[in-house]
């Protein structure tokens, strides 16, 4: 699987803008699945078998990133944040625009007192992006306004680790990716890799409408709380196992889903962890509004630094959430 997340993670992907990263699944699944499409809003939508059981796995593909909102005289971009991106963490990164231009992210400041104010009140209003161009309309050339940008970071591994940016949610995809080469399944499977997660779990909250599923699951990133001072609520961890989330702050999974991961888990000797979520959501909301409702629950790849562009995962996680949803699409 190691390729695979290397080519998903560097893809160029930002919410709405998810083209390229829906090309390499494909090219992933070919030979996997009995067809494909994309619905209205651009979700891809997978299929395999024909059981009378349908079951949806989503994972998002769109990652954070950046849009140019102004362009100034001397060709210096402003841009918004495209999802969850701190300015704090931003700041010195470098930035991959569409068009392949790369930029550098600064902060204004015209006096010591100026810039030490700044950085204690860090926003995109005193950020700017340098292309190394002269003129805004050198700039306008290559990154006219409302161009998408991502974090410029690469795949690497780390003493078993696995790091790069959008690991939200490529992973999730990757996961997906690799059950649909290995499952063995009486029931319909439908794999959904649905976009604009990041700005308001906009895709999901369609993909289900006419699949009619029986149940959804999510498969998606949370918290790891082993690090130094971690938040101190949180129990899961990198290489403990996937996580069974229970809840988090839009959702509730369903304890019928919940119980049979947990029972098939311990039936196949697979680890996993239980997690208890204090912040976000997943795209499992969006199936619980779905019509009238579908059953969803989460899976969860421990990540440390979120929305940076160094997330790092534990491939025996990974492996073991493929594991877990194998057996569990085969019982």
């Amino acid at each position: 699987m190691r390729e695979m997340i290397k080519r998903l993670t560097e893809a160029f992907g930002p919410s709405g803008r998810e083209e390229e990263v829906k090309r390499i699944i494909l090219e992933e699944l070919d030979g996997y699945i009995d067809g494909h499409r994309e619905d209205g809003l651009g979700n891809l939508i997978v299929w395999k078998g024909s059981g009378d059981r349908k079951i949806i796995l989503d994972a998002h593909i769109d990652e954070i990133g950046v849009a140019v909102t102004n362009i100034d005289e001397k060709g210096f971009l402003m841009v918004e944040p495209v999802g969850g991106m701190s300015p704090y963490i931003v700041l010195g990164k470098r930035i991959r625009f569409e068009s392949g231009v790369i930029g550098v992210v600064g902060m204004e400041g015209e006096t010591l007192d100026e810039r030490q104010k700044n950085v204690k009140n860090l926003s995109f209003d005193n950020l700017f992006v340098d292309i190394g161009v002269n003129s805004r309309e050198e700039a306008e050339k290559v990154c006219p306004i409302g161009s998408f940008g991502v974090y410029d970071s690469s795949f690497a591994e780390v003493n078993g680790k696995y790091i790069s940016k959008a690991m939200d949610d490529r992973i999730g995809c990757a996961v997906i990716v690799e059950v649909f080469k290995r499952v063995k399944s009486s029931a319909t499977l439908y794999g959904v890799f649905s976009v604009q997660e990041e700005i308001g779990i906009v895709g999901a909250s369609v993909a289900g409408y006419n699949l009619q599923a029986d149940e959804a699951i999510a498969i998606d990133v949370t918290d790891s709380a082993d690090t130094p001072k971690a938040i101190k609520r949180h129990t899961m961890k990198l290489s403990e196992g996937p996580a069974l989330k229970v809840k988090d702050r839009a959702s509730i999974s369903s304890r019928r889903i919940l119980e049979k991961l947990i029972e098939t888990a311990e039936k196949f000797n697979i680890k996993y962890q239980m997690e208890v979520l204090t912040f976000g959501g997943t795209n499992a909301i969006g199936y619980q509004r779905t019509r009238e409702g579908i059953p969803a629950a989460t899976l969860s790849i421990p990540t440390r630094y979120i929305h940076s562009p160094n997330e790092m995962v534990s491939p025996s996680d990974v492996e073991s959430a493929v594991e877990l949803l194998v057996r569990y699409l085969g019982e």
